[in-house]
C-alpha cells in the first residue's frame, strides 16, 4: 500500500491573516514598540521594523517582519502571508535596496542593503528557516509564487 503524501497545514483565510497583521502593527504603535517585539535569541527568530522607500510613491513605508540572524546579516522571507504575489515591501526593496531596520534593544536604526539569496546560500538559509518552522515547506506549497530569501546586510 503506497504511503500518502503528508497533508498541507491548514491555511487561515486571507482576511484573517491581514487582520492579524493590522492588529499586530496597531499594538506595536500603541505600545511604542515594546509589545510583540522579541529579539531573535528568544525563540530562534525575532521581529524587526523595516523602513523602505516606496517604489512608486518615493515615501517611507514601514512593515514588521520576522527575521533570523546570520552573522551580521538579518534574513527574512518575502511572503505575502499565504497570498499569491510578492509583498509590497519586497517590491520596494527591489527598486530601492537600501533601507533601515529597527531591532529590539538597539537604540539607533541600522541602515541595510537588501538582496535575494541565491544558490547554495539560498538553500542554507532556507534550511535555517525550516529549523525554526518545520512546516515551512508545506506552508509555502499553498503558493505558486516563489518565496525569496531576503538578506539584509548592514551598510558600513
Amino acid at each position: 500500500m503506497p504511503a500518502s503524501a503528508p497533508a498541507k497545514p491548514s491555511k487561515p483565510p486571507p482576511w484573517f491573516v491581514h487582520l492579524a497583521w493590522r492588529v499586530h502593527r496597531g499594538l506595536h504603535r500603541l505600545s511604542g514598540g515594546r509589545f510583540l517585539w522579541t529579539p531573535s535569541n528568544k525563540r530562534g527568530w525575532g521581529a524587526l521594523r523595516l523602513t523602505a522607500t516606496g517604489r512608486r510613491s518615493g515615501r517611507e513605508r514601514e512593515v514588521i517582519l520576522g527575521y533570523i540572524e546570520d552573522g551580521d546579516d538579518l534574513v527574512t522571507l518575502a511572503m505575502n502571508g499565504w497570498d499569491e504575489g510578492h509583498p509590497a515591501w519586497w517590491l520596494n526593496l527591489l527598486a530601492h535596496p537600501e533601507a533601515t531596520v529597527r531591532l529590539t534593544g538597539v537604540e539607533e536604526p541600522v541602515t541595510v542593503r537588501a538582496h535575494a539569496a541565491q544558490g547554495a546560500d539560498h538553500e542554507r538559509l532556507w534550511a535555517r528557516w525550516r529549523a525554526v518552522d518545520p512546516e515551512l515547506d508545506a506552508r509555502v506549497a499553498h503558493r505558486t509564487t516563489p518565496t525569496p530569501v531576503v538578506v539584509l546586510t548592514p551598510v558600513r
